[in-house]
């Protein structure tokens, strides 16, 4: 018998787990078929790799030469086959733009640049809510370039092997119908809200968490808080049914203001990502990044109220 790949993630298993029980579990195999391998395993090695009894599976010394060179050959293969995946999924001879973002304010105005400046590049784009999902995109091949947010200082997927830049920061404001009693206010402290409803878009970082963390702070938690499409957030708020919170680069719509809280207590950072040994980012990494940059900067002037804010609080904005 030749030892294959899976042998070897078989000896990994059993080692990981102490037992060919939990092994077999793992593997989704019944553990006779697990056994009965181990042993074809054992005579093409030329010896028993486990100490086996009661309480379990240990490493013998043959065992321990095994796995040690199991958790080098098995990562190396796993990132061989990730990298024929971008290798096949990356540029042709023609340029192209495979874009993933979630809900913002940048992905349009990035789309509305790269169609204008490479009008004869295919511009495709790809929206999710989950963060990770794009991450994993990226890691696949399957996108170019990215457009996330983060919630203050929390660190986008996988930083080990995904490039990320910090595009701008902006604070949390909240989002009021027209005709609220505070809709005049120039800044509002977040516990003058506390019978409100709350609505927001869904995600799976932590500014749900972040949220409630500081209504805490502020001396009351949340009556409810809707999660839904950014349509339905702006019907709810316009409506009166709640209010909203939203990056202070979200556009002006009728029937909607925006306000920003005293202290600032939510900020949101946007985020461009990239794989660093992919095709598109040799290629165009610096040329998407400045694109970024000037829709975010865009996305700023159309705010009149955030332009005016941002020159007393300096610390958000454009990422230098």
């Amino acid at each position: 018998m030749e030892l294959e790949l899976r042998h070897l993630r078989t000896v990994r298993a059993i080692a990981d787990t102490g037992s060919l029980t939990k092994a077999a579990a793992a593997l989704g195999l019944a553990q006779p078929a697990l056994s009965a391998q181990l042993r074809r395993i054992e005579k093409a090695l030329g010896g028993p790799l486990f100490d086996r009894d009661h309480t379990g599976a240990r490493p013998t010394l043959l065992g321990e030469l095994v796995l040690e060179r199991a958790r080098v050959v098995l990562p190396a293969v796993s990132e061989l086959q990730e990298e024929a995946v971008r290798f096949a999924n990356a540029w042709g001879a023609m340029e192209r733009f495979r874009l993933g973002g979630t809900h913002g304010p940048l992905l349009g105005g990035l789309v509305d640049r790269l169609a204008s400046a490479h009008p004869t590049a295919p511009v495709s784009t790809y929206t999710a809510w989950s963060v990770t999902e794009l991450a994993s995109q990226l890691v696949d091949g399957r996108l170019d370039f990215v457009l996330i947010g983060a919630c203050g200082e929390s660190p986008p997927p996988v930083t080990d092997r995904l490039e990320w830049q910090v595009i701008g920061i902006d604070p949390v404001f909240v989002m009021l119908p027209e005709n609220h009693p505070l809709a005049g206010e120039t800044e509002l402290e977040l516990s003058a809200l506390a019978d409100e409803c709350w609505v927001d878009v869904p995600g799976d970082g932590c500014f749900a968490d972040c949220f409630v963390a500081a209504c805490a702070r502020a001396g009351f938690s949340p009556v409810s808080v809707y999660e839904t499409d950014t349509a339905s957030v702006v019907h709810l708020v316009q409506v009166g049914r709640a209010v909203g919170l939203c990056r202070a680069t979200f556009p002006p719509t009728p029937g909607v203001v925006t306000r920003p809280v005293t202290g600032s207590p939510l900020s949101w950072r946007h985020l461009l990502g990239w794989h660093p040994r992919s095709a598109a980012a040799s290629a165009a990494a610096g040329a998407v990044s400045g694109h970024t940059r000037a829709a975010y900067a865009q996305a700023v002037e159309r705010s009149d109220s955030y332009t005016r804010w941002l020159a007393a609080h300096p610390r958000f904005g454009a990422a230098s």
